[in-house]
């Protein structure tokens, strides 16, 4: 009896043993073929690592993981550093933005100069002329600046309810979150091949033409004797770290190097492909397929040759912009973040864009099944004026911000996910905006005024973005024109204030130096005298030198007042670089060339400058804005910018 119970008993461990191993067998295939990430803790726990597959899609995006967007959401910021803190280097308090977006992050400075954002600390003295009446003028006329007073102590009590919504975990927006697949220290858009990351944040390089920073350029003596400087002891004192200007060296683009990596993205650019195709995407590939065929064109009256790279293609891509383009403009989102922007100061060209883009009727549907294009209409300076705490030095609330909108509207509406955001794009001239978009709208066509090669800047898909300094925001063309060459007796002109590192060395080279070298700090606010714009009409070269980042209001000020720019700023990519060859109307100077200014110069022969000089004055009307927009002004050659680099941004599906 007992044999027989034990022969028994080994049967049913054998059935049970084979049984539990069918089962784990079956949990096993049902994890690799129904869960996204492999197994099922992962899967079922991953709140931070949400797949969502575009609507109308049949696929997985593990089975074809190069031919789709995935919609991937990160790690959330709360998991970040809580013990942040910005080192105090230049204005843009760059490094804090870094940290935000890098975990491994681990800087400090020594620097002693206080950077803080309050209103109008970026503006170039000289450049503001005292004619700047109240501050960032808002669309209806007052001054909506808002105070950080009323923000509360940890910035976040209205950078909800601006939006027009409460991001608690039991909203139904928050289940869908819309962020690209990108890395806090690594970030790759586009053409991957053409995009190699640092995992430093402050090294990004674009194309195979990567600088060798090996390979340093002579200097002078006294440059040399300041990168040294540059590098001294972080026991210095407050006072004396003050004396000494900050410069990290990194590799330097030329011009022309910068015009091969815009070639190299227009030929071997491999964009993403949609989750579903669209009519607006059809529509596009046929306008491309136009502008590539375009018509030679001899002789236009309204657009002058030289200053285009092809002449003959932009204009017959404006006329397919025209006659094709749709922007959907997303409703959501309260003022005055979004849908209200600065008129006057040097913030003015995303608040102008934004309000006649807004009004405009011939390029906004209401119909988003119809757009080729989705602008996310909000103010890089509003988001700083409105949310970034005063002393804080933490800008995850402005980032998170941003991140809560994309993350509902992602929700609400499909179009977000089909591409990635790919077809969306912002405007933004606030110096953080790079930091702040770079994360989570890393596929979206950015027009930035801080244009920055190293700072990320995607050639072929990111717009340089002018930076207009509007004085008075009801006559943006006020002071516009200037002096004839003949009537213009000075060499070269510089004035302002002493942001960051590059004006010391301008000015310990050439301040009081040469009479031919107008060359000084700030000057003195003067009315009916030789001031600020007495100057700019009166010289021959209009000396741009960046300041805290690579842009300035003084490139398009040149232009206005009809004086050949000088730029000095390394890795700066010029405004509408795409589509105007800057070459043939400005001068391009290394800062290491800075104690060579005047040969350089003087090298130019009279007859060039005669032609630069014209060149300039014909390109002023595309750098004006108009309350009632006119063909291929300022905010049309803006939009054209983003509507070419999108066609170059799609591919069939």
């Amino acid at each position: 009896m007992g044999q027989e119970l034990f022969s028994i008993s080994r049967i049913d461990t054998k059935r049970v043993l084979w049984l539990m191993g069918l089962m784990f067998a079956m949990i096993l295939a049902f994890q690799y073929f129904e869960l996204p990430y492999g197994f099922s803790l992962s899967s079922l726990l991953s709140a931070g690592k949400v797949s969502v597959i575009g609507e109308g899609s049949s696929h997985s995006p593990v089975s074809d993981p190069k031919s789709k967007t995935e919609i991937v959401a990160d790690t959330p910021l709360e998991e970040q550093r809580e013990d942040e803190f910005v080192p105090e280097e230049d204005h843009t308090l760059k490094e804090s933005l870094e940290l935000d977006m890098d975990n491994d992050a681990n800087k400090s400075s020594s620097s002693g100069d206080s950077m803080e954002p309050v209103d109008n600390s970026t503006v170039d003295d000289e450049s503001a002329d005292g004619d700047l009446q109240g501050n960032n003028q808002s669309f209806d006329g007052k001054d909506s600046s808002l105070q950080n007073d009323s923000i509360g102590i940890n910035g976040t009590e209205s950078y909800v309810s601006t939006l027009g919504y409460n991001n608690h975990s039991g909203d139904n927006f928050a289940a869908s979150p819309a962020v690209p697949p990108t890395s806090s220290s690594s970030l790759i858009v586009g053409n991957t091949s053409n995009i190699a990351t640092n995992t430093s944040s402050h090294n990004v390089f674009v194309g195979s033409n990567a600088p060798n920073t090996s390979d340093k350029p002579d200097k002078s003596e006294k440059t040399e004797q300041w990168r040294r400087n540059d590098n001294t002891s972080k026991n210095k004192s407050v006072s004396e770290e003050k004396k000494v200007p900050k410069a990290p060296f990194s590799g330097v683009y030329t011009i022309s190097e910068m015009d091969n990596l815009l070639f190299e993205s227009r030929t071997s650019n491999s964009p993403l492909v949609p989750w579903w195709s669209s009519a607006a995407d059809q529509e596009l590939l046929q306008a491309k397929l136009q502008i590539e065929n375009a018509p030679v064109i001899d002789n236009d009256p309204d657009l002058y040759a030289p200053l285009f790279r092809n002449v003959s293609i932009f204009k017959r891509s404006y006329e397919l912009m025209e006659s094709t383009l749709k922007v959907y403009i997303y409703r959501e989102g309260e003022r005055p973040i979004f849908h209200q922007g600065p008129l006057q100061s040097i913030y003015a060209s995303e608040g102008w864009f934004m309000k006649i883009l807004e009004s405009n009727k011939k390029f906004v549907t209401k119909n988003p099944r119809k757009a080729h294009l989705f602008y996310l209409p909000f103010s890089s300076r509003r988001l700083e004026e409105v949310l970034y705490v005063h002393d804080s030095h933490n800008h995850k609330n402005l980032i998170q911000h941003l991140k809560n909108y994309l993350d509902f509207i992602g929700a609400r509406y499909p179009y977000w996910n089909r591409t990635g955001g790919a077809d969306h794009f912002l405007v933004a001239c606030h110096d953080w905006a790079p930091a702040e978009t770079r994360k989570y709208m890393a596929r979206c066509i950015r027009a930035l005024c801080n244009s920055d090669v190293k700072e990320g800047f995607v050639f072929g898909k990111d717009v340089s973005l002018p930076e207009t300094f509007v004085r008075v925001a009801r006559n943006p063309l006020r002071d516009v024109g200037g002096n004839p060459p003949s009537k213009r007796p000075i060499l070269a002109f510089f004035a302002g204030s002493m942001h960051g590192y590059l004006r010391s060395i301008l000015l310990e080279y050439w301040e009081r130096k040469d009479p031919d070298m107008k060359i000084s700090g700030p000057m003195p606010k003067v009315k009916d005298a030789k001031n600020y714009l007495w100057h700019m009409k009166n010289s021959k070269y209009c000396i741009c030198a960046k300041g805290y980042e690579v842009n300035s209001p003084r490139v398009v000020e040149s232009i206005l007042y009809e004086c050949v720019p000088v730029i000095i700023s390394d890795n700066f990519v010029p405004p509408l670089f795409e589509v105007l060859n800057w070459e043939s109307f400005a001068v391009f100077v290394a800062e290491k060339d800075i104690p060579n200014l005047k040969k350089i110069l003087l090298s130019i022969p009279d007859k060039r400058y005669r032609e630069m000089q014209m060149r300039v004055k014909k390109l002023q009307p595309h750098f004006l804005w108009h309350a009632k927009p006119q063909k291929y002004d300022m905010f049309h050659m803006i939009l054209h910018s983003i509507w070419y680099n999108r066609l170059y941004q799609i591919t069939p599906k």
